[in-house]
């Protein structure tokens, strides 16, 4: 049975009578959440890090089911690189067009502050991801606890390792909070669990980018080649690794755990060069993110609170940690695939 696929959907709730097929199972809904009762429809962006690679593809999946599911106008635009200026540009014209709300993924969440602050001052509905830190959104909504999400990826790591020995880690951006909190909380797990274990040298910043992850990569080898363990924060990392240890043959003497997906890291997985990814759905985060998004302009706050059940896998009991920060909520799951299970993944 393939995960994350589903056959039943909703129609669309405002106008009615269309049905759409889509990755997010929707069988379990919380429908009530994002039907308006006066038929509105909403405009709303999803604003994302970087547009055309894998993750954000899916996500755009994600997205536009929400929008045939329920007939709002929903779509994703992101820059072709990872670029923090991009992406600011992209918001101030979404702010001038008017949009009802924006769903960001940021690639800087610094640099998203003044702007997504901007919109909401205009009444813009402002909801983000991969962005913990944030001050300036109405809501912000994670897969999961991100240092519980990094601690496993080092268990992983630890364990192939032997609890000896040097690796390396890398993040798309040193501003992105997930994912330094990821690395932070691998490195605290390895310091308590494997203390014969040692991060060699500062986070690899790699923008997002398969080929930058495969060039720094090349060049922390070169600079120290008793490496043998890398952990990757953004996805790209699964394949630029890859890429790096098949062409050195390193396979089974290198080892990586990081957030990848199958339809980038697979030919790895399968040569044996990548052992672990991790992930979780890109186009369920984008699903959830637009369905908050309704929620909120739909005057519907009171129930977007901790404990809320969106009804999507991975969301069904928002929790929020932080007390004095009830806005910032997450869920609980995240996906392990090995050589042995990656066949149950597609995409």
């Amino acid at each position: 049975m393939k995960h994350f696929l589903a056959v039943t959907f909703l129609g669309v709730m405002a106008a009615g009578g269309a049905y759409a097929e889509g990755p997010v199972d929707v069988t379990n809904v919380n429908k009530e959440l994002i039907t308006s009762a006066e038929g509105k429809t909403y405009t709303i962006a999803t604003v994302v890090k970087v547009d055309g690679i894998a993750w954000f593809d899916r996500m755009r999946e994600g997205v536009d089911q929400f929008k045939d599911d329920t007939g709002n106008d929903t779509y994703m635009v992101g820059p072709s690189q990872a670029d923090a200026a991009a992406q600011v540009q992209m918001i101030e014209n979404l702010i001038a067009q008017g949009v009802d709300a924006i769903c960001v993924v940021p690639f800087s969440v610094e640099a998203v502050e003044p702007v997504l602050q901007k919109a909401r001052d205009k009444g813009i509905v402002v909801i983000t991801h991969e962005a913990s830190n944030i001050q300036n959104a109405d809501y912000d909504i994670e897969a999961f606890d991100n240092f519980a999400y990094g601690e496993n990826l080092m268990k992983v790591l630890g364990e192939a390792m032997g609890g000896k020995g040097k690796y390396v880690a890398t993040v798309g951006s040193l501003t992105s909070k997930s994912q330094m909190e990821w690395i932070d909380g691998a490195v605290a797990y390895q310091e308590k669990n494997f203390p014969e274990m040692a991060l060699a040298m500062d986070r690899l910043e790699t923008y997002d980018d398969a080929n930058q992850d495969y060039t720094k990569l090349k060049e922390a080898f070169t600079a120290q080649p008793d490496i043998t363990g890398i952990i990757g924060g953004p996805m790209p990392t699964s394949a630029g690794a890859g890429r790096m240890i098949t062409e050195s043959g390193l396979a089974g003497k290198v080892h990586f755990s990081g957030t990848g997906l199958v339809s980038v890291a697979g030919e790895y997985l399968d040569n044996g060069a990548v052992e672990y990814i991790q992930f979780w759905d890109p186009a369920v985060a984008g699903y959830a993110m637009n369905m908050l998004a309704v929620a909120a302009l739909e005057g519907k706050r009171d129930q977007i609170k901790p404990g809320l059940n969106l009804g999507l896998a991975g969301y069904t009991d928002l929790i929020a940690p932080d007390a004095a920060a009830p806005n910032k909520l997450y869920g609980a799951g995240w996906v392990g695939v090995t050589k042995d299970n990656m066949a149950e993944y597609d995409f």
